[in-house]
């Protein structure tokens, strides 16, 4: 099944949200979300997420976001798609959390094998390598993430 993908843009940011990212409020509001993407962070997973969104369901991710002045911070994200009165989705909503320190290093050496794969093959080797080591574990991704 092929699924859209949102042109997302940032409509709301917390003090401590933009103070961390070294934007102003206005360098933020109406930016699209990727202002924020880190080079570190594999496709695979923006893939992952934006497809689950498009078929309604939740997301919970790692995700390592890059500041102004390309320095970095971590979040465990939560994003929940939006619906309107007719039950389409009309967006998305994402509360971002500070995530345990242990799930960072787990997910960090996972990232970097992700990213090795897409240099070579694209996002669909990264997409691949991650079914492949959630395979290997016998889990799902949310059970995996779960269990960091």
């Amino acid at each position: 099944m092929e699924v859209g993908y949102f042109s997302g843009k940032i409509t709301y940011g917390n003090e401590l949200f933009i103070r961390i990212s070294g934007y102003a409020e206005q360098e933020l509001l109406g930016s699209p979300h990727n202002i924020l993407r880190h080079q570190d962070m594999p496709s695979s997973v923006f893939k992952l997420l934006w497809t689950n969104i498009a078929l309604g369901k939740e997301v919970f991710a790692y995700v390592k976001n890059r500041t102004k002045n390309n320095d970095y911070y971590w979040v465990y994200a939560h994003v929940t798609p939006s619906f309107n009165s007719n039950g389409q989705i009309i967006g998305y909503h994402s509360v971002r959390r500070k995530p345990k320190g242990g799930a960072i290093t787990a997910i960090e050496d996972i990232y970097r094998h992700l990213l090795s794969s897409e240099k070579s093959g694209g996002v669909n080797a990264g997409t691949k390598m991650l079914e492949d080591i959630l395979k290997k574990g016998g889990e799902n991704y949310d059970e995996f993430i779960f269990s960091l």
